[in-house]
């Protein structure tokens, strides 16, 4: 439409990351301002802030698990919400300036997942070289570059092979990772709004902070979800910072806001949390819609209330 800007996105950069690669998969990303970030924190703070309309953030690998950080700063700060997930296969790669050959390398620099990922690969072609963690595999390629104001540090970079291209290097090894099938979740980040529309293959992300630190806490946030017949995806603690032995548990489960099922967990645990944070409901990528034990589809549950509700007002427990 003339006279509107094109949306602004942010992503963990430099350019050449897989987080780039993600970004660039969304249909709404095509004509879109990508803008690199630094650091996860930074991009995020970038949507808190109105500076970008949203961001893609790495969110958990198949092979080394999930990304603390970006669990933990969507746990905290001015509440953001997730609308979208993606996967990109984690393909990597040893790059290095061109006329370097495996002999000569004494440093590896590359984001810590990729370096976990590559650990047996280097263990064996490289026992003696030092692995030195950066904030992204782009970066690392920049760094080995020499470009972007780094000097050209390190001897070779793990990164995917489009931060070749856009770096200048070349692949000194093609898949150096453990599993070939290894895949990053991604997700876009936007600032609160109307949620995304139910499509019957969903996923909610929230976080719960438990009242207290007693024996069954974590089975009375679980029972909320089992007794209403959903099935979590993910659920791990992490630290709230406020204490040692505190902590909150960062879950997705299947299903959307507006399923009964889903809505009557979330107030549950509104009552026995000390804290719930509303992720977002999002379509499932892989479009697997939950199967549904008896008595929790959202027929049972209004047939339930409209019973009750008779009930309250003097009527008889009949159907």
């Amino acid at each position: 439409m003339p006279g509107v800007p094109p949306a602004r996105y942010a992503y963990l950069g430099p350019a050449g990351t897989f987080t780039e690669q993600a970004l660039r998969s969304l249909p709404a990303a095509r004509g879109a301002r990508a803008e690199p970030y630094s650091s996860v924190a930074l991009a995020l703070d970038a949507v808190r802030c109105g500076e970008v309309d949203g961001a893609v953030v790495p969110f958990e690998n198949s092979v080394e698990g999930s990304v603390s950080v970006t669990l933990d700063e969507l746990a905290t700060g001015e509440p953001l919400m997730i609308t979208r997930e993606m996967t990109v296969p984690v393909q990597l790669a040893l790059l290095a300036p061109s006329g370097r050959d495996l002999t000569s390398v004494r440093t590896v620099a590359s984001h810590p997942h990729a370096a976990a990922q590559a650990r047996g690969w280097l263990a064996r072609h490289l026992p003696g070289a030092e692995v030195v963690h950066v904030g992204s595999t782009a970066m690392a390629a920049a760094m080995v570059a020499g470009v972007e104001g780094h000097p050209g540090e390190y001897d070779a970079a793990i990164a995917a092979p489009l931060a070749a291209e856009r770096y200048g290097l070349v692949a000194l090894a093609d898949s150096v990772g453990a599993n070939p099938d290894a895949v990053t979740r991604f997700v876009l980040v936007s600032r609160p709004g109307p949620v995304t529309a139910r499509t019957g293959a969903d996923k909610t992300s929230l976080v719960a902070y438990i009242r207290d630190d007693h024996a069954g806490a974590l089975m009375e946030v679980l029972d909320q979800f089992t007794m209403r017949g959903i099935n979590l995806t993910r659920i791990e603690s992490r630290p709230t910072g406020r204490a040692l032995g505190r902590y909150c548990f960062s879950i997705d489960c299947e299903g959307h806001l507006d399923d009964e099922r889903v809505g009557e967990a979330l107030m549950g645990l509104r009552r026995i949390c000390a804290e719930v944070r509303y992720l977002g409901s999002y379509p499932r990528l892989d479009g697997t819609a939950p199967d549904l034990r008896l008595g929790t589809s959202d027929a049972d549950f209004l047939d339930a209330r409209s019973w009750l509700a008779r009930l309250r007002g003097g009527g008889t427990a009949a159907p």
